[in-house]
């Protein structure tokens, strides 16, 4: 029974033998490099007045943006709406026109004679050039 105590008391020293072996030769312990992890503690960022003015110019460019934004868009219907109409009415004038004509020429009034364009430049005499030159 000696022998057995022996024999276990063998078997634990060499089990502990290989796990204080396996311990001391861990992977990484041939590295000389360390990692160190920083922590940064920081305090919440202190806002400047003109920081805070700038955001507030910001905000507000952007509602007047959005603001013209919309405005355009229905103004953009508007003139499809007026372009329409404006078209109807050139068209009645165009046929207003045509009767006032059939109607003058059946009472045999003439129609007036050309005018110049009231916004042409006047035409210009032809200007004398230098005098001859004479020796």
């Amino acid at each position: 029974m000696r022998s057995v105590g022996r024999t276990y008391v063998a078997v634990i020293a060499a089990v502990i033998g290989i796990v204080a072996l396996a311990l001391s030769t861990s992977v990484g312990q041939g590295r000389r490099n360390y990692e160190v992890e920083a922590q940064i503690y920081t305090t919440p960022e202190y806002r400047t007045d003109a920081a805070r003015a700038i955001d507030a110019y910001e905000r507000m460019m952007e509602r007047y943006m959005n603001a013209t934004e919309q405005s355009f868009a229905g103004m953009s219907a508007d003139l499809g709406a007026i372009a329409v109409r404006l078209e109807a009415i050139d068209l009645r004038l165009a046929k207003l026109d045509t009767r006032l004509e059939r109607i003058e020429r059946h009472l045999g009034i003439l129609p007036p004679p050309p005018t110049a364009e009231p916004n042409a430049p006047p035409a210009a005499a032809p200007t004398p050039g230098p005098p001859p030159y004479t020796r």
